[in-house]
C-alpha cells in the first residue's frame, strides 16, 4: 500500500510540474508572438494553432487535476441537509456516475482519436499529425475516470466502516 502512495504522488508531481511547462511555454509563446508582430510585422506561423492546443492541453488535465481535489463542477444542495451517512451515500452515488460518464467518454475519445487515424484527418503543426494533438481527449477522460473510481473506492470503504462502528456499537 505504502508503494501505491509513493507512485501517486510521483504520477501528482510529474502531473503538476507538466501542467506547469504547458502553462509556462504557453505564456512565453504569446508573448513572443506579441514582440513578434510589434517588432517584425510578423510571427510564427504555426504559434496560434499550437497555442490553441495547448489551450486545450491545460484545460483538459486542469480538469483533472480538479477532479483529484475535489474542486470540479458540482451541485451540492442536498449533502448540506442530509446526516453524514446519507451525505457519504449520495456523494458515493454521485461519484460513481461522474466515472461512468468520463468512461464512456474517454470510450467516445478514443472512437474519435481512431477514427482521425483512419481518414487521415491532416497535419496540424509541422508535420504533427491532428489525433496526436488531440490524444488528450482520452487521456484525460480516463485519467478523471479512474480518479472518480478511486473516490467510488474510498466511499465504499468509508460507508463500510462507519456501518461496521454503528453495528459494533448496539
Amino acid at each position: 500500500m505504502k508503494i501505491l502512495k509513493n507512485l501517486g504522488r510521483c504520477f501528482n508531481l510529474v502531473e503538476e510540474i507538466f501542467i506547469s511547462l504547458l502553462l509556462l511555454a504557453m505564456i512565453f509563446l504569446a508573448v513572443l508572438q506579441i514582440f513578434m508582430r510589434i517588432l517584425f510585422d510578423g510571427g510564427f506561423v504555426w504559434a496560434d494553432p499550437l497555442l490553441r492546443h495547448l489551450v486545450l492541453w491545460v484545460g483538459m488535465f486542469g480538469a483533472a487535476l480538479a477532479t483529484k481535489h475535489g474542486k470540479h463542477i458540482t451541485i451540492d444542495v442536498f449533502s448540506h441537509f442530509l446526516p453524514d451517512r446519507g451525505a457519504l451515500w449520495l456523494n458515493l452515488v454521485l461519484n460513481l456516475f461522474a466515472a461512468v460518464v468520463c468512461g464512456f467518454l474517454t470510450w467516445a475519445a478514443f472512437l474519435f482519436i481512431k477514427n482521425e487515424i483512419a481518414f487521415d484527418s491532416g497535419r496540424a503543426l509541422v508535420g504533427i499529425p491532428v489525433w496526436v494533438l488531440n490524444l488528450i481527449f482520452p487521456l484525460a477522460f480516463a485519467l478523471m475516470a479512474g480518479r472518480f473510481s478511486v473516490k467510488v473506492y474510498d466511499q465504499s470503504v468509508t460507508l463500510l466502516q462507519f456501518k461496521i462502528s454503528s453495528s459494533g456499537s448496539t
